[in-house]
């Protein structure tokens, strides 16, 4: 059979369009993540093997040593913290022990002490505590040097005193 001129320009355009862009699928694992929304009060030790992301307020003492735990921005937590990763967007009154990095976001507070491996504090974020920022060989107890970076907030008695004078 013939096909006429039109017909087969157009079958090569479709074509051409087809082959022209075709996105890149990526499968991933969907992250497991539990959540605590804005009108639930905790009262106790919370801890768990996945994610934590927190909305609601919490009182005690949170472990999730492997994972992550994020305190949104309606979140308040009165509590310890152990975990992987914390990211504070709401409120923390507490001290924080964390394995690999802690978050401070632009509206986040964190009134507490630190040991972490990284930290970030965005511009406007408020961080009332020590810092201390151990490597990863001191985590695992392979270095014989136990170097500490301890930053603590001495600006406003620096302040008072230069008044002072």
């Amino acid at each position: 059979m013939l096909q006429s001129p039109d017909n087969s320009f157009n079958s090569q355009r479709s074509t051409s369009n087809q082959n022209s862009f075709t996105p890149v699928k990526t499968v991933s694992t969907p992250i497991e993540q539990a959540s605590i929304g804005r009108s639930l009060v905790i009262k106790g030790e919370v801890s768990g093997s996945e994610s934590l992301f927190i909305d609601g307020r919490i009182e005690g003492s949170l472990n999730f040593g492997d994972h992550r735990v994020t305190i949104g921005r309606n979140g308040s937590v009165e509590a310890n913290i152990n975990a992987r990763e914390v990211v504070i967007m709401g409120t923390v009154k507490g001290n924080i022990q964390c394995g690999d990095r802690v978050d401070i976001r632009a509206e986040g507070s964190l009134t507490g002490d630190i040991v972490t491996q990284r930290i970030s504090v965005e511009d406007g974020a408020i961080l009332t505590g020590s810092v201390q920022v151990r490597s990863t060989e001191q985590k695992n107890g392979k270095s014989k040097n136990e170097t500490v970076k301890d930053i603590t907030d001495h600006a406003p008695k620096t302040m008072a005193a230069a008044a002072g004078n």
